[in-house]
């Protein structure tokens, strides 16, 4: 499934948020700090994906393809911005890459990775 890194944000993002409780297009554009017109677009091109749904009030809420996604990028964001602030990283610096990682790395390279991580119980 090929997703562009944009989308991938989108939906981790969504993901988050929907920890905290409802999501909706304001809350997307406070956490990503992008403009509200700008979300709105990539919105409704995600809900037309069916990677998203929105309800009549205005909720944003993952549907399974997107919520697959998000769940894969999300986990590769927390596996990778652990091991890198276990070897020294700050956790700034740590978050940041990991978000620019989470989206290149193969799926192969990072099921080593997390595979590595599981037997050694370096986190």
């Amino acid at each position: 499934m090929q997703i562009r890194e944009s989308a991938e944000m989108y939906l981790e993002t969504i993901l988050v948020l929907s920890k905290k409780g409802d999501v909706r297009s304001i809350d997307i554009a406070r956490e990503m700090n992008f403009s509200r017109p700008s979300v709105s677009v990539t919105v409704h091109n995600l809900e037309d994906e069916h990677y998203i749904s929105i309800t009549e009030k205005g909720n944003i809420i993952l549907e399974e393809k997107g919520r697959e996604i998000a769940e894969r990028i999300y986990e590769r964001h927390r596996v990778l911005t652990a091991v890198l602030t276990n070897i020294g990283v700050p956790e700034d610096v740590a978050e940041n890459d990991a978000c620019k990682m989470e989206h290149v790395i193969s799926e192969e390279t990072f099921n080593c990775i997390k595979k590595h991580v599981e037997d050694c119980h370096c986190l």
